[in-house]
Formats: C-alpha cells, sequence, structure tokens
C-alpha cells in the first residue's frame, strides 16, 4: 500500500503531506516534471505555492506532466486527495468543478476553522459519521469557492459538497466563513466520488502538537477504502 505525493517547485506542504500520509501507510514524493505515479494506490497533492503561484493559485501546476498524468489514473478507479493549494490544482486541471478566487475580504488568512461533515458516504469520509464537526487550519489568500448557479445545484443534489465551514455548535453561517466561499463549501468531490478537493489542510492536523488530529480521520478514511475495495491489488 502506497501513498503518492506531488512536490512542485515552491511548495511548502509536500513534507506535511508526506509525514500525515506515513502515519497511516508507506509514502513517497512523486516529482512534478515526471507524469511516472510509481505504482501509487492514491494520490496526495499538497498544499504550499506551487510555481510560487505565477497566474493564478495552481495555474502553472494544473499543467504539469505529473497532473496531466491524473485523469487515467481517476478513470482506472485511483483515489486523489488535494488540500488548499491541492484543490485549486485540481480545480485548474478540470478534474474538480468550480474554482477559487480571492478572498472576499482580499486578505490572506491563517487561522483555524470549523468543518461540517455533509457527506460521510465517500472513501474520505468513512470514518465520519454526518453532521459531525472537524478542526482544522486554513492558510490562504484564493480560498473562495465559486462555481455558476447550475453547478452548484448539481453540487448540492449530488452530494458533492462533502465540507462546509461552520461555527463550532454545526451551524453554517455567514461568520464562519473564512473566505466568501459559495455556500460555505470547504469542500466537494467528483461526480465519481474518487477525488476530494477542500481548503483547508488537513495534514496540518494530524497530530496533537499541531492542535489536533481531526485531519488523520481523511488519511484513516481513504485507506480503510483501499483496503476493503482491494484497489491497491487492481494496479
Amino acid at each position: 500500500m502506497k501513498f503518492g505525493v506531488l512536490r512542485f517547485p515552491g511548495s511548502c506542504d509536500e513534507v506535511d503531506a508526506l509525514e500525515a500520509a506515513r502515519r497511516v501507510a508507506d509514502a513517497e514524493l512523486l516529482w512534478h516534471g515526471d507524469p511516472d505515479l510509481r505504482g501509487a494506490d492514491a494520490i496526495i497533492v499538497p498544499g504550499g505555492f506551487s510555481y510560487g503561484d505565477y497566474l493564478r493559485a495552481g495555474a502553472v501546476a494544473g499543467r504539469s506532466p505529473v497532473v496531466e498524468a491524473l485523469p487515467e489514473f481517476v478513470a482506472k478507479g485511483g483515489l486523489v486527495l488535494g488540500s488548499c493549494n491541492g484543490f485549486q490544482i485540481l480545480c485548474e486541471a478540470k478534474i474538480l468543478p468550480g474554482a477559487l478566487m480571492r478572498n472576499e475580504c482580499l486578505q490572506y488568512r491563517c487561522q483555524s476553522t470549523h468543518l461540517r461533515v455533509e457527506n460521510a458516504e465517500t472513501p474520505f469520509t468513512r470514518l465520519m459519521r454526518p453532521g459531525q464537526i472537524l478542526k482544522m487550519p486554513i492558510s490562504h489568500g484564493e480560498g473562495k469557492f465559486y462555481a455558476d448557479p447550475e453547478t452548484l445545484r448539481r453540487l448540492r443534489d449530488q452530494k458533492q459538497i462533502v465540507f462546509r465551514y461552520c461555527a463550532e455548535d454545526g451551524r453554517v453561517v455567514k461568520e464562519a466563513n473564512p473566505n466568501g466561499s459559495l455556500d460555505n463549501v470547504a469542500g466537494v468531490i467528483n461526480e465519481e466520488g474518487t477525488v476530494l478537493g477542500l481548503m483547508p489542510h488537513p495534514e496540518r492536523a494530524s497530530e496533537n502538537a499541531m492542535g489536533g488530529t481531526d485531519g488523520l480521520l481523511i488519511f484513516h478514511s481513504l485507506l480503510g477504502s483501499l483496503v476493503e475495495d482491494g484497489s491497491f491489488l487492481k494496479r
């Protein structure tokens, strides 16, 4: 069982993501310029500032050789997790719907946030319960999720909104939204349920010394899904 953690020039979170992944399985770094995923059973697209966030956050990385290899990986049933810049990259590559825009406040936000689990029936949330409240940090300037009305309606109807920003008591209110995301969206999944992107950092919520371990629920859920499905035996 192996997780592949993508590494881009200018990125700064791949080490945290690698260590978080290694808490549940074997993991190795995969270089941006090499489309070979080296037999990884799941791919982690970490946060950071890939390519210095030139043009738009994630725009250059979304066209890198390793990311261009992901659609085929996903088509074969591979699971992909992207956090923060990783979410931006997956949207830029059109692997996930929507776009991440400048924060509504036009300020960089680095703080703890609370997330409400909206869909606990995904490979990434199987160890959670609907309505469960998680605590994870954010660190971004372009985290406002946007989608056209039809896409947003489809995301709601198909339960593709996996996490929403909420107050500590679980209320989904504007005051709990740190970046102005439509409908308080913090994380979405593709139609097939195999690619998850979220702006908060689960890799930074993977040990008590960093303020909590709620992020590990995603990594453990991912591992459990691979084991139950036998996906790691199929490739």
